[in-house]
């Protein structure tokens, strides 16, 4: 990752939670892909995609939270391209 999102920008993240999310169990994923794993035993549901901004990220976490659900781990892999390229338009 060349540079880290702002608080208001979109970047892509990957969530991983412990345990099978089905499809459908909240709006929020409409935009995100679903992937599962066998790690130790354990399904995990990896969930990646654009959010965005951070505020988002969080209502997501919360969200999360609020389901009685195990977060293991939380990723910003990278600003989306073309909004880091609209960013550095608007500074010339």
């Amino acid at each position: 990752m060349d540079q880290l999102p702002k608080v208001t920008q979109p970047a892509a993240y990957r969530i991983r939670i412990a345990g099978r999310v089905n499809d459908g169990w909240s709006d929020f994923m409409s935009d995100l892909e679903q992937a599962f794993e066998q790690e130790k035993g354990v399904t995990i549901t990896t969930i990646t995609g654009r959010v965005t901004d951070q505020a988002a990220l969080h209502g997501m976490l919360e969200h999360i939270r609020d389901l009685n659900l195990t977060l293991l781990s939380v990723t910003c892999d990278c600003l989306c391209p073309h909004d880091s390229d609209k960013e550095s338009k608007e500074k010339k």
